[in-house]
């Protein structure tokens, strides 16, 4: 019978009394291993494959969110539980938002830290053998561990493989293409290219003829037939983005093919049947383009079957590092420039930024950086000139406020909407 390593726990804290960690150890069964800092633990990450870390706070010259951030740059997958004596419910919710698994206060016994540990550790190992699967290689296009991020994630992982119609909502530059991709490759649709279309790119005659093809002579300057985009995507995935640009006319069409899946090209009586699954995109309200007379309640309803919305880079602070690193490493590989390194006051600086333009925004400002940059090595703040609104406080405090009328607030009512 083989023999089961133990898990390796890292325990990072800057004191030297190491009791509490020997019976968290002794709890759970884990092999423990000791870093005094952060900077000790990021060689631990580099050199050790470690299960999870417990980080005992405070920690000298590391804020508790800046020690998460170092610590998730190094490896987003490690499970982080965070103990400390003098937190706050308050703080406790901004770092659980900010990425860590779970947080402790003074009162917590090593046996009940040892089973959140090996809870941690169970879902970190089913989640990359999941991973580790064929049919998961799209995991490796959705950067991220946040916890609003994990539901995108999880939303992927149970309906790509199914024929259902999906909506992915969001604001502009959220990276909703990159979930349709994720949604393509995650079935068995994935063995054939994706294709795709944007609604707003084309007057509505020609967004006819591109999506449903035509054949010679259905209009002027028709000299050849051609085959349409729902044509080009049989047996594989149709990606509607900018749905909501759709003109009227076209949407009562379109809403045939997703109830039928047959269509007929332009000028032809030949009616053709598809196999296709198609995902739509939009940054636009749909219901109040409804409620406007602008989108068809129907086609609304077909296209809404499975709803996923990318939340925005400030709704996932803690993302803000790995995506930063993603693209260091993208766009380097892609102008064939040796491997940057950014400063820790420079990823602190991005993690504090607002960023309207969501993770479009945050690519095309390490591109700056990097072009800018010329042949240093390590990347600083002075490289990262940021537009626009103020960061956010470096506090993490929340920015919706509840506005009180003067007649005062329905209790139940408010509770909901938070």
């Amino acid at each position: 019978m083989d023999r089961v390593e133990p898990a390796r726990l890292l325990w990072i804290a800057a004191g030297d009394d190491l009791t509490a960690a020997s019976h968290a150890a002794a709890a759970g069964g884990f092999a423990l291993e000791r870093a005094e800092g952060v900077p000790e633990a990021l060689e631990y990450f580099k050199r050790s494959q470690i299960d999870a870390a417990v980080v005992c706070l405070p920690l000298p010259e590391y804020t508790p969110v800046e020690a998460l951030e170092e610590l998730q740059s190094a490896d987003g997958d490690v499970p982080l539980i965070l103990w400390d004596p003098c937190v706050q419910l308050q703080d406790a919710v901004r770092l659980i938002k900010s990425g860590a698994c779970e947080v402790f206060g003074a009162e917590a016994e090593p046996q009940q830290l040892a089973a959140a540990i090996r809870d941690a550790i169970d879902d970190r190992r089913s989640r990359v053998s999941a991973c580790m699967d064929a049919e998961e290689t799209w995991r490796r296009i959705l950067v991220g561990s946040s916890q609003p991020f994990q539901e995108v994630v999880r939303m992927v992982r149970l309906v790509g493989s199914r024929r259902s119609t999906v909506l992915i909502t969001g604001e502009t530059g959220t990276g909703k293409e990159m979930v349709a991709r994720a949604l393509h490759m995650a079935g068995p649709r994935g063995r054939l290219p994706m294709v795709s279309i944007c609604c707003s790119a084309l007057p509505e005659n020609l967004l006819e003829a591109e999506l449903f093809g035509h054949v010679r002579g259905a209009f002027t300057g028709a000299v050849n037939q051609r085959i349409g985009r729902f044509e080009q995507a049989d047996g594989s995935t149709l990606f509607l983005d900018e749905i909501g640009d759709m003109p009227l006319d076209l949407q009562a069409k379109l809403l045939r093919v997703l109830q039928e899946r047959e269509f007929q090209r332009l000028g032809s009586s030949e009616t053709i049947r598809v196999d296709v699954r198609v995902v739509a995109a939009t940054n636009a309200d749909l219901l109040e383009r409804v409620h406007q007379g602008r989108f068809r309640e129907d086609l609304y309803y077909r296209l809404n079957v499975v709803p996923i919305h990318m939340p925005p880079l400030r709704a996932r602070v803690g993302d803000v590092a790995a995506l930063t690193q993603h693209f260091i490493r993208k766009i380097c590989r892609l102008e064939d420039l040796p491997p940057r390194q950014i400063a820790r006051e420079a990823l602190g600086r991005l993690t504090a930024y607002s960023w309207p333009g969501n993770v479009r925004q945050l690519e095309n400002t390490v591109e700056r950086a990097i072009v800018l940059s010329g042949t240093r090595a390590m990347l600083y703040p002075s490289d990262f000139p940021l537009d626009g609104p103020s960061p956010r406080p470096a506090t993490g405090a929340s920015t919706n406020f509840v506005q009180v009328p003067d007649d005062g607030l329905d209790f139940e009512q408010t509770v909901g909407q938070i």
